[in-house]
């Protein structure tokens, strides 16, 4: 029976030179693939854009006959390789009738099946993409499929008068607002104590329809802290008091009702403002010219304040209207109506300003300018807890959205479902402070090199803090000299562990160098051994140690934002480096390991690839060859490549097996326990750590200069790590250098 196949009405491509450096690297990698057979080469314009079209025949002998998906030992595939370089190649099924799968991206009817080969966004994959691997995923593919085995693991803060039960809140900022500014009052709902709390807001800020209040201030002068005062019931005891104190109540009084009136008058309403006296009280505790603090005091008139006034000699009432009786009594004196006016004591509140806040959190800076990349799970608690400890002045990038399963455990709530992260933690955080603490929010991406906001704001803080769950930014900022300290933090996969990354003031260790001495302290710990559990696999973003969209309860990722909160501050009082661990035991302690950081050293390859390694591993590998002398000494390895950068980096030698060969003038790496140690390192870094080259020492007295022999297995190693796309590193230790090696087929 003959397969139908759908036809992609390419452009044949009879010049191979003219496809694109990827497209020739992996019509490179199907030729010599036994199980890929090349049918034809083709460009296809799509709405402006040209992709390269590679038509292959794939047979694949892990797929079970008469499987029960429908797939079938030998498919015909396209691999489309786009025009953009930051896109993934994909893979289109050519069957017409291709079973569709859960594992398949979203195509239109009557098209090709496009599968869905990896779990991780594309930045992700672009870090350690190569032809092979392509390949060999494409294979991997439609093994796990066949046997129905792929699947995705679930994801998903002494007063003088006593103290009332009603309350008024003032504004932040009362202090800036001229004399004479219209104030309206905001009622909550009645407490249980039947006690009130009103909120005093500028007219222009909230609803027309709200209450206005006439405002009465009055200041005393110094009172020492001491006996607590009754507080008065009606405007003649409150007038004695203030004047005992030092303070003119009646002039007041009188002063702002005339100004209410003013030149022309005001007609009598039915509907009159609420009166407030403000007390402002300068307290003191031994010396008067020593202030320690001012308080307020406010009692409220809810009575008519023209009538008020009209009985303090203020005013007077003519044919329905109020005018200013200023100038027409000699004296207010013997007009005492108004002291009987009734007045309700109310406490005084004042919104907090980061300044409080800071006071009341115990901090004693006001903490750095701070962008914060990435408004998640965590770095919404960090900025929760921060933000209300008014410590640092903050910018928020992100540009992911707040979707149902967020609010699981995000500072999000559900009126803000589709909201940008940003804008919900910006809306949050204003709710909190009202204009007193502002946040600047830019919903953008933070590796957005041309967008001009998102790298202002990187540039000039003085700390970026990561917190995006995701290895891109901080290995980009890492390459970046001109820019402020970095910090990165993360919760493991399962919530068992916090870890915060300092870089020093003056980044001589960077966050680069800083996750690769965390690996190598995984790798050589006892706790390394179940510090990562819990992840997809052999990746980390998206699906990796930082990737909070997995089972977690939101308990843990607050107790670690908390116990990161509390040690951020206090961290950067000190211009060295950092790099904490914090992991729980089973019992619920908590075991905090310091790791020191070492400066990071930069050996250039060419203008792709430098290789880094840090000087704690530069001390080991010396060590390793003084205990080997006088013989010669070696081994493996350990790193990760990342291509989106140009890295790559080295986090440990392995060394010698025990099956080596070495002698003073030579050495032959044996292989006993190699295959076991790759996979562990693998394992416990969460794919991250892998094989990448080999190391030895030279005898004594000699330079790290590569021999004849040396270059000789650099060349070996090359074609060995030629069949995964890899470049080759060879590193030699000498008596008193180090020289890296690199190598790699070209095409």
């Amino acid at each position: 029976m003959t397969e139908a196949y759908y036809a992609l009405d390419g452009t044949p491509v009879e010049d191979r030179s003219s496809l694109s450096e990827r497209a020739r690297a992996l019509l490179v990698a199907v030729e010599r693939h036994r199980e890929f057979r090349l049918i034809s080469v083709e460009r296809l314009a799509i709405d402006g854009l040209v992709d390269e079209l590679i038509t292959v025949e794939v047979t694949c002998d892990g797929v079970p006959p008469h499987n029960d998906y429908g797939l079938q030992f030998r498919e015909r595939l396209t691999l489309v390789v786009p025009t953009s370089a930051a896109a993934v190649p994909q893979v289109l099924a050519l069957r017409k009738d291709f079973p569709r799968l859960a594992h398949q991206n979203r195509a239109a009817p009557d098209t090709p099946a496009n599968l869905c080969l990896y779990f991780e966004p594309p930045r992700a994959v672009l870090r350690s993409w190569t032809p092979e691997a392509f390949l060999e995923r494409i294979l991997w593919w439609f093994v796990q499929n066949a046997r129905g085995e792929l699947h995705l693991a679930d994801q998903p803060l002494d007063q003088l008068f006593f103290a009332g039960r009603d309350e008024l809140v003032l504004p932040w900022d009362i202090d800036r607002y001229a004399l004479g500014t219209e104030f309206v009052l905001l009622s909550q709902p009645p407490r249980p104590d039947q006690g009130h709390t009103l909120l005093l807001r500028p007219a222009d800020q909230v609803d027309p329809a709200s209450r206005t209040v006439n405002l009465i201030s009055v200041t005393l002068t110094p009172v020492q802290a001491g006996a607590v005062e009754i507080s008065p019931s009606n405007l003649g005891q409150l007038s004695d008091s203030l004047e005992h104190r030092g303070a003119a109540l009646l002039p007041a009084m009188c002063e702002r009702f005339q100004a209410m009136v003013g030149a022309a008058g005001v007609p009598a309403r039915k509907e009159h403002p609420l009166t407030v006296v403000m007390v402002t009280i300068p307290l003191y505790r031994d010396v008067p010219e020593h202030i320690e603090t001012l308080t307020r005091r406010a009692f409220l008139i809810d009575a008519d304040p023209f009538a008020v006034g009209v009985a303090c000699g203020a005013l007077f009432k003519h044919e329905g209207k109020y005018f200013s009786a200023a100038g027409l009594l000699e004296s207010t004196e013997d007009a005492a109506g108004w002291r009987s006016q009734g007045v309700t004591p109310v406490a005084v509140l004042r919104e907090n300003d980061p300044q409080r806040a800071r006071w009341q959190a115990g901090l004693d800076e006001p903490g750095p300018l701070i962008t914060l990349v990435g408004a998640g799970s965590l770095g919404s608690a960090l900025l929760h807890l921060l933000g209300r400890s008014g410590w640092g002045t903050w910018t928020v990038i992100d540009s992911d959205h707040v979707k149902p399963h967020n609010l699981s455990r995000h500072m999000a709530l559900n009126h803000q479902l589709g909201r940008l992260k940003v804008l919900a933690v910006q809306e949050l955080h204003e709710a909190a402070w009202r204009g007193a603490y502002p946040l600047h929010a830019i919903a953008a991406d933070a590796l957005d090199s041309e967008d001009k906001e998102v790298q202002t704001a990187l540039r000039d803080a003085e700390l970026v803090l990561d917190a995006s769950a995701d290895l891109d930014y901080p290995r980009l900022a890492s390459m970046r000299d001109r820019a402020p300290r970095h910090a990165s933090v993360f919760i493991t996969p399962s919530g068992q562990a916090a870890v915060l990354m300092l870089e020093d003031a003056d980044r001589h260790i960077r966050l680069r160098t800083l996750e690769a001495q965390y690996y190598r302290a995984i790798l050589q710990s006892e706790w390394g051994a179940s510090h990562l559990d819990g992840h997809l696999g052999a990746f980390w973003s998206g699906a990796s140690c930082r990737d909070l969209s997995t089972v977690l309860p939101y308990a843990r990722v607050m107790a670690h934002a908390g116990l990161l909160a509390e040690q951020l501050p206090t961290l950067l009082t000190s211009p060295e480096g950092a790099l904490r661990v914090w992991q729980r035991t089973s019992s619920g302690d908590l075991v905090a390991y310091t790791l020191e950081p070492h400066h990071e050293k930069a050996l250039p390859v060419d203008e792709r690839l430098t290789v880094y390694l840090d000087r704690g591993l530069e001390a080991e590998l010396r060590h390793q060859r003084e205990t080997a002398l006088p013989n010669e000494t070696g081994g493996i390895l350990l790193g990760y490549h990342d291509f989106n950068v140009g890295a790559l980096v080295l986090v440990a030698a392995i060394p010698a097996p025990g099956d080596s060969k070495s002698t003073p003038h030579s050495f032959e790496r044996g292989l006993e326990g190699l295959k076991a140690v790759v996979e562990q390192a693998a394992h416990r870094t969460a794919g991250v750590v892998r094989y990448v080259g080999e190391w030895h020492s030279h005898p004594r007295g000699h330079s790290a200069n590569p021999s004849s022999d040396d270059l000789y297995q650099l060349a070996h190693l090359t074609l060995q790590m030629g069949s995964e796309g890899l470049p080759a590193v060879q590193l030699i230790v000498g008596e008193h250098d180090l020289s890296v090696l690199t190598g790699a087929e070209r095409l």
